[in-house]
């Protein structure tokens, strides 16, 4: 009897180890093996049935995705490659599958041989537990991925856990994704998470990508502050008027005033009275959403340092409004040519034109 260890080189297993993680609250995912049909079983579901290589790294792959710890393979191929393709297999599965590189520390096995085939017992380690697979969301395209990652923010979820088809983005990338997530739900944008990213494999069709997020307040406390903003809405009465977006304006600014050094979210301004460009954007963000006005916080720059504004949506298309300069303006609402000659910079391509 042979016994090999496999897919448990220390380089490996050093990059992939990403430490413990809390698991997900949302249990809906579902996930499913690549370049795989249901494995033939022969009787049991945990022995299978495998005639080649691509059957046999199948069959890796369904005990992997059925978080099966000790299964059996019965292989139906020549005796000479079988322990080739059996070290190969389980390789490629742990470095080039998405849960296999996520999920598996490492897995050996060892092989017997019978009168009309070679049985392999395979064992799998496993660094993921139950839950954290089957808490695994399943997306197509970015949009998705926004989407789960404002949930994630929106519930100050610690971790969340994608696995992406056609993904072909990094680290960076997600990082930003996450904070357009954050900027667009100003209700729970408390105080921007810090963001740990991997990504499992480093290429392929399909990929996880592993999200941590850390929040500078403990749950218990961004909660409070989410339903005392959710209170302070429900208080707010704006008159009739002829432009509620600049009514919207003024009923910020009346909660709370412009300090530069003041704090950086809705919450700072409107219960606590003074708030940055960054916290007075996103409090007119979260004033809009309440009143169904269209709006996005911008993250650009003002002469040359790092300042937030909104473009909100008017009868004349999409306008550029710092409130932090509404009382300076006679009319606040700016084209891009407008809000550029005033020196303001901002990405063109994630914010609407304001033509």
């Amino acid at each position: 009897m042979k016994r090999q260890l496999l897919a448990g080189m220390a380089a490996l297993i050093l990059l992939l180890t990403t430490g413990c993680s809390a698991l997900l609250s949302r249990q809906y995912a579902y996930v499913t093996a690549h370049n795989a049909t249901t494995p033939t079983a022969e009787g049991d579901p945990s022995i299978l049935r495998a005639e080649s290589y691509q059957e046999l790294v199948n069959a890796l792959i369904y005990f992997i995705n059925q978080g099966i710890e000790t299964g059996t393979i019965r292989l139906y191929m020549d005796s000479q490659v079988v322990e080739t393709d059996l070290e190969n297999a389980c390789l490629e599965v742990v470095q080039e599958d998405a849960l296999g590189a996520y999920a598996v520390e490492y897995i050996k096995y060892s092989v017997n041989s019978v009168v009309t085939y070679n049985q392999a017992d395979v064992q799998i380690a496993y660094r993921r537990s139950k839950e954290q697979v089957a808490s695994i969301v399943s997306v197509t395209g970015i949009t998705a991925i926004r989407n789960e990652l404002t949930s994630a923010l929106a519930a100050f979820d610690p971790e969340q856990v994608l696995r992406i088809s056609y993904f072909d983005g990094d680290e960076d990338y997600i990082r930003t994704l996450v904070r357009e997530a954050y900027y667009a739900t100003p209700e729970t944008a408390l105080g921007m998470p810090q963001t740990q990213v991997f990504i499992y494999p480093d290429s392929g069709q399909q990929r996880i990508v592993e999200i941590l997020l850390s929040y500078p307040l403990e749950t218990q406390e961004l909660e409070r502050r989410r339903e005392e903003l959710s209170q302070w809405l429900d208080q707010l009465y704006l008159p009739h008027s002829p432009n509620p977006l600049l009514t919207a304006a003024q009923a910020v600014l009346q909660a709370g005033s412009y300090l530069p050094s003041g704090g950086n979210t809705a919450y700072d301004v409107l219960l606590q009275g003074a708030g940055n460009s960054e916290g007075l954007a996103l409090a007119m963000a979260l004033v809009c959403q309440s009143q169904d006005l269209p709006c996005q916080v911008v993250e650009g720059s003002l002469a040359e340092q790092p300042h937030f504004w909104t473009v909100v949506e008017t009868e004349a298309g999409w306008r550029h409004l710092d409130i932090t300069m509404l009382q300076t303006m006679d009319d606040p609402f700016l084209t891009d040519q407008e809000c550029s000659a005033r020196g303001y910079v901002w990405d063109s391509e994630t914010v609407p034109a304001c033509q």
